[in-house]
């Protein structure tokens, strides 16, 4: 008895070593399997973390995990995910672990957690699942079910959890994609035949051509499926799934054969509860359907059947119908009633293009209000042509009192409609709009609209619309947003393209407004976003938009426009707005008791707004220019101690801060100022008062400038003013030099100044005058300004003035020594010459040649004081050498 025990003892030691010990074993031979699989037969790069094997997870059988196994493509799809998984596990017979890596694993378990399939085909039709090296096998030879060399399947159970599948195709524009997707399913194997129980529960969203057809919409199907694997035929025997609430049964069959595919389904709902309807409509817009009250009925039923291929998709032919159905929720007030719908989706041929849906009869009324519609919408895949009637009178308001929409603003307003359009998408896209036709009218009142690019919500007081071929006219118009007002008629050439074809918003306009703010059509950047929280709203500055969607012409006329801090009365002119920028052309207005006019443009396209325009100020005041201008307290701060009118030209351009007004350290361009009259104030600034008190021969503020012009030049915050003259109590005065916008200066003036008004400086100077000249000469004093507006510096120059008098005086004392000694000379000449002779004394006689000798010496004196120096006379006394 002790040896058994002993034995049996040594027997359960071997096998739990031989359990520990195996995976140990024969981890090479499964990493070996899969690396020879995908040396073999894929043409990508294939990796995986680790091989784990067990005994004990799924004994009897063994387990194999395949951590972070990841399939990565080589060109065209360089470095695109075709598949990954977090976790695979298979489960197997201990037997398979000893075949070579050359010789078929058979599976009969496989779990595949978190993963990612991502198939792909591009613009000319190549796949990325197309990975599978080339063989000698030819399109004629049989397909194997089993692979001789790598995995057989025997499974009796397989599930995929939590995982993703991408299907995106660029030639038919096809999108689908299946989220949290959670799939089982348990079968049984009879030979070439598989029947599998499944279940499945995702969400799923699908497009075609640009459009979403299904978004998120929760997808539940329990599934029946025989797979009969050697004709490749697939049956849905009984089969039960969910469109969000939508339950739908179908039966039929999918089989695939060399060149096409088979395809025979049909599906109904088991019910014809109008709760159907509700159901199709996502859980997030139809919220809990749970005491909802419905009568009437709505079902769907369809056939899919015929060949897919390259050029042909199966024939279908889907019924969608509702018989005088009603709602209503239990938390909301009103309900839907007479809902009648007759809608089919057909193909007869096969032919993709020739797919249509036909909306026999759309019903519905809400209170007193019905709406109906009808038409078809044809060439789904390519150039969509629509066809639609519409007529009825909707209040807005009871939309959302009687289905649970939600809305950021409450709807309100009557909508009155009874329009017949058609068109194309084509057409639209490429702006051909006399292709389309419509006709009828539209009209809305006491509407409210409100927009992420709009600050303040729109008021629609009224609008009438009506529908010609090519286009849209306004009729009226009557809205208030904000502080605004506005009456407006007009044509809108694109609404249909607006509306479907994602463009701008193209028409011409006639606008009239007693009050216009320019802030009410203006977004900050973080509100158009939407992605700002409250905080970070308050701390960053918002940068004022141009709407985006706008493509139109204004001609306004407006008896007042707010911007900014500024009032323009009678304002008339045209606005373009286009690509987010603002064109203004022969813009003229009332401001400052004055008159503007205007062209140009702004622009908030870049992500700094700009500017260029051309201005022309004509007879405005200066006090309430400076006080509400930034440019004219930039360009001129000395106006601030000015009374009077201004006209002057501007041409500038520069960069605008976020609420569009100038940014003034960007200026460029130049201007024509004239001072037409005005009063000076000493007291409103420091540099005519430091001026005034050194200046003290001048009274500057009896100053009265009546038209002094000057041109001024700014670049990089430096305003240059060319040199101007004007005239201040007979004072001759020259001005220029520059000046910042940071309030800097450097100035030079010159004041041709009486001479007199030097003082005690210049009294010996002017004392060499007589009367006469001390009053009228003149100096040129220069002073020098510098420093700032606030702390001025002022230099007067009066050295530089003494100096020019003092050479003054000297020249006016060589001029008057000069002139009396030519006339001195030209008297002797004359006497010289043969002037007046004096009469001879009766009692004197002299004899003729003492008088000539008197003459000769009077001659050379006076001569030879203007021609030269003076010869000394020889001192008689000293004897000659």
């Amino acid at each position: 008895m002790k040896k058994a025990l002993k034995i049996l003892g040594i027997v359960i030691l071997l096998l739990i070593i031989t359990i520990i010990s195996i995976p140990f074993l024969f981890k090479g031979t499964i990493q070996d399997k899969v690396r020879y699989l995908v040396n073999e037969h894929v043409n990508a790069k294939v990796d995986f973390a680790n091989v784990d094997i067990s005994l004990l997870r799924s004994f009897p059988n063994a387990s194999v995990v395949i951590d972070e196994l990841s399939v990565i493509n080589y060109a065209p799809f360089e470095g695109d995910t075709l598949a990954y998984s977090k976790k695979i596990a298979l489960d197997m017979s201990i037997n398979e672990l000893f075949k070579d890596a050359s010789e078929a694993i058979s599976v009969q378990k496989i779990i595949i957690d978190e993963a990612l399939i991502a198939v792909k085909t591009d613009s000319i039709g190549n796949s990325n699942i197309d990975i599978t090296k080339s063989d000698n096998v030819t399109p004629e030879d049989p397909i194997e079910t089993e692979n001789e060399d790598g995995f057989t399947f025997a499974l009796e159970h397989y599930e995929i959890n939590n995982s993703r599948i991408l299907y995106q195709d660029d030639v038919s524009k096809m999108l689908l994609e299946m989220t949290g997707l959670n799939h089982t399913g348990d079968g049984s194997v009879s030979g070439d035949n598989v029947i599998l129980n499944t279940n499945t529960i995702t969400e799923a969203s699908f497009g075609l051509d640009g459009t979403k057809y299904l978004n998120k919409n929760k997808l539940q199907l329990d599934a029946e499926i025989e797979l009969d694997l050697k004709n490749q035929r697939y049956t849905f025997r009984e089969n039960k799934g969910l469109i969000n609430r939508l339950p739908l049964e179908f039966t039929g069959f999918v089989q695939l054969f060399e060149k096409y595919t088979e395809v025979d389904l049909s599906f109904k709902t088991p019910t014809s509860d109008f709760k159907n309807f509700l159901a199709v409509i996502p859980e997030t817009y139809a919220k809990n359907l749970d005491g909802v009250q419905t009568s009437g009925d709505f079902s769907i039923a369809g056939v899919v059947k015929g060949k897919s291929d390259d050029t042909h998709i199966p024939t279908m032919d889907i019924s969608i119908i509702s018989h005088n159905a009603s709602f209503k929720y239990p938390d909301l007030p009103k309900a839907v009633k007479n809902i009648n719908i007759d809608t089919k989706i057909k193909n007869e041929t096969g032919l993709v293009d020739d797919t249509y849906v036909n909306i026999g009869n759309l019903t519905f009324k809400i209170d007193q209000d019905s709406f109906a519609a009808k038409g078809y919408l044809k060439n789904l895949t390519k150039n969509m042509i629509i066809d639609m009637a519409l007529k009825g009178t909707l209040n807005l308001a009871n939309l959302n009192q009687a289905y649970p929409l939600q809305l950021e603003e409450q709807l309100n307003g009557i909508l009155n409609a009874d329009i017949k359009t058609h068109f194309d998408m084509l057409s639209l896209e490429k702006e051909q709009y006399q292709n389309v036709k419509s006709s009828g009218t539209a009209s809305i009142s006491n509407f409210t609209y409100a927009s992420e690019e709009l600050p303040n919500e729109i008021s629609i007081n009224k609008a009438n619309v009506s529908f010609n071929p090519g286009t849209i006219s306004l009729d009226e118009l009557q809205a208030t947003t904000g502080k605004s007002d506005l009456a407006a008629k007009g044509t809108i050439t694109n609404l249909m393209g607006f509306l479907f074809a994602k463009q701008d918003l193209k028409g011409d306009f006639d606008v009239n407004s007693n009050v216009f703010a320019v802030s009410d059509f203006m977004v900050s950047e973080e509100e158009s976003e939407g992605q700002t929280t409250d905080t970070e709203a308050t701390n960053e500055e918002e940068t004022m938009k141009i709407p985006s969607f706008l493509d139109a012409t204004l001609n306004f006329d407006s008896k007042k426009v707010l911007y900014d801090n500024l009032v323009l009365e009678n304002a008339k002119g045209t606005v373009k707005i286009k690509d987010e920028t603002a064109y203004l052309q022969n813009v003229t207005s009332n401001i400052f008791d004055g008159g503007i006019a205007f062209n140009g443009n702004v622009s908030t396209k870049s992500e700094t707004p700009t500017f260029d325009m051309a201005l022309d100020l004509s007879k405005i005041d200066i006090v309430k220019s400076f006080e509400n201008l930034e440019l004219v307290k930039g360009l001129a701060p000395i106006a601030k101690a000015l009374t009077g009118n201004l006209t002057t030209q501007i041409n500038l351009n520069g960069k605008l801060n976020d609420n569009l007004t100038p940014v003034l350290t960007s200026l460029k361009g130049k201007a024509l100022a004239e001072i037409l009259n005005a009063q000076v104030r000493t007291g409103k600034t420091p540099l005519l008062s430091k001026l005034d008190n050194q200046l003290n021969f001048v009274e500057l503020d009896k100053l009265n400038l009546k038209d002094i012009k000057t041109n001024l030049s700014f670049d990089d915050g430096k305003i240059n003013v060319k040199p101007f003259n004007f005239d201040v109590q007979g004072i001759k005065i020259t001005a220029g030099g520059s000046h910042s916008f940071d309030q800097s200066m450097d100035y030079n003036l010159t004041l041709d100044v009486p001479a007199k008004y030097l003082g005690s400086e210049v009294g010996s100077l002017m004392s060499q005058l007589n009367e006469k000249e001390a009053n009228s000469v003149t100096v040129g004093l220069p002073v020098g300004i510098s420093g700032n507006f606030t702390n001025p510096k002022i230099n007067l120059n009066t050295g530089q003035a003494v100096k020019q008098l003092t050479q003054q005086i000297v020249n006016k004392q060589k001029a008057k020594v000069k002139d009396e000694l030519v006339g001195k000379g030209q008297k002797a000449i004359t006497d010289l010459l043969g002037g007046t002779k004096k009469k001879k004394d009766s009692t004197k006689t002299d004899s003729p040649n003492k008088t000539e000798d008197a003459l000769k010496n009077t001659a050379k004196s006076i001569l030879g004081g203007i021609l030269g120096s003076k010869k000394k006379k020889k001192d008689s006394t000293k004897s000659k050498n």
